[in-house]
């Protein structure tokens, strides 16, 4: 069983993992990816191929390959699995795998979002390895205690898969409830941070 995290504090009012932050001025990140110059890659991991998008400053998209919901900019993004971030991605991702990492060093981007689904987003950088919180717990950490079903939404567009940990969010009885990626990977991906988490106390 792996255990429940009570958020607290308020991610709208400044939390910011270290892959968030940046040293003030304008956001460095384009609100616009449409516009932008985009590069993939497609990963083979041990739940399946995902598909790894980022632009010249940041990650900016992980999803599986299978999955439904894939925006078309991501889609469309040039070739290049030698890019640099997309190189460390993978990198990452496989020591992630291996049990060797429990926390990702890449600078990502979420800007493709609203502002509250950016919100919920950045909430989820809080929910630490090993640990789950609920969807009301989610949105009281938010400020917003009544938007569970737009918070929900928001964490099944989540456009980085297990870089920002949508699997870590669960139902209020403990319950996995739904995940884009399929219930069989947020079942594997909680038990392997489950397993690894009792080897790295």
């Amino acid at each position: 069983m792996v255990e429940m995290l009570s958020i607290v504090g308020n991610p709208a009012n400044g939390y910011m993992s270290k892959a968030w932050a940046y040293d003030g001025g304008p956001r460095p990140y384009p609100m616009n990816l449409v516009d932008t110059a985009l590069y993939s890659t497609r990963w083979h991991s041990p739940i399946g191929e995902l598909l790894l998008v980022c632009h010249e400053q940041a990650l900016c998209g992980c999803w599986f390959g299978d999955q439904q919901g894939i925006p078309d900019w991501a889609a469309s993004a040039q070739q290049k699995p030698d890019h640099p971030l997309l190189t460390q991605a993978c990198a990452q991702l496989q020591a992630y795998f291996d049990g060797q990492r429990r926390d990702f060093e890449l600078p990502l981007d979420s800007s493709g979002g609203t502002e509250f689904q950016q919100a919920v987003w950045q909430a989820l950088t809080l929910i630490g390895y090993g640990q789950t919180t609920s969807y009301g717990q989610l949105a009281q950490a938010l400020g917003r205690p009544r938007a569970v079903r737009a918070l929900g939404a928001a964490v099944g567009r989540n456009p980085l898969a297990i870089f920002l940990p949508c699997h870590r969010v669960i139902g209020a009885n403990g319950s996995l409830t739904g995940y884009t990626g399929g219930l069989a990977r947020k079942t594997f991906l909680l038990q392997l941070e489950q397993t690894q988490g009792l080897l790295f106390s």
